[in-house]
């Protein structure tokens, strides 16, 4: 286990996110499969708590306001040094800025973007908060994919955006690209053509560490989850991809270097 690095480089997903209906039953819930504790977070968009492991903010969830009646779904932040002109570049590519750019008080300045293919992920422009702060303990974010229809177009998009490198895996049935920077790969783009699930559409995926996949599916079930896809070896170790009792999806891992 490490601490995440505190500088990170444009383009580098340094947080995740979750905005639910009930806040107190969601926290529970992932305290019980994940261990994590939770203290106060900023509450310019409602009430919000960070996650920890260690003693260390790993995740943060908020609470929707009654009244709205919006999807579910984890949201990976990327690192930019410069939110504003980060949203700017982001519409001229096509894109769309749904909220901010803004200060989320002393912690940082944010916005939450969808790409050209609808899917919807933020930027984080780090000051009093860097993001995740540790990373290869079970509970931490340990991969962030974009799942989406095919990657050609979409990799443009965001290789204008944030000057990620592009790595193909060459394969008449398997469209998938690593995205790296500086060399080092930080995220990836998975094309899925028509098995696209057709209630989520183009959606950037979490995968959380675990010390068991079967183990942790099992508890999500226990909990008052979903097992959307059962567990199964995959290239980065076996995971299965769980949904928690309000919907929000995420994929849990045992990462072969565990």
């Amino acid at each position: 286990m490490t601490e995440a690095a505190t500088a990170r480089t444009p383009g580098t997903p340094c947080w995740v996110s979750l905005i639910v209906h009930g806040l107190s039953t969601t926290r529970s819930f992932y305290a019980d499969l994940f261990g994590w504790e939770f203290v106060p977070g900023p509450d310019q968009l409602g009430p919000y708590v960070r996650a920890l492991v260690d003693g260390k903010v790993v995740a943060g969830i908020g609470q929707l306001p009654p009244e709205r009646h919006l999807p579910v779904a984890w949201t990976t932040y990327l690192a930019t040094d410069d939110a504003d002109a980060t949203a700017e570049t982001i519409r001229s590519c096509g894109g769309t800025v749904a909220v901010g750019p803004l200060d989320a008080g002393e912690a940082g300045r944010m916005a939450i973007a969808s790409d050209p293919g609808g899917a919807v992920f933020g930027i984080w422009q780090a000051a009093a908060h860097i993001g995740t702060a540790l990373a290869g303990a079970p509970g931490t974010p340990v991969w962030n994919e974009l799942v989406t229809r095919e990657t050609s177009t979409v990799c443009k998009f965001y290789q204008t955006v944030f000057g990620y490198e592009a790595e193909a895996v060459v394969s008449a049935d398997f469209d998938y690209q690593t995205l790296r920077l500086e060399g080092r790969p930080v995220a990836s783009l998975h094309g899925v053509g028509h098995a696209l699930p057709r209630d989520r559409g183009p959606h950037w995926m979490t995968y959380f560490e675990v010390l068991d996949t079967d183990e942790a599916a099992r508890r999500v079930v226990e909990l008052g989850g979903y097992v959307l896809q059962p567990p199964q070896e995959g290239l980065g170790g076996r995971m299965a991809t769980v949904a928690d009792p309000e919907g929000a999806a995420f994929t849990i891992i045992r990462s072969t270097e565990g």
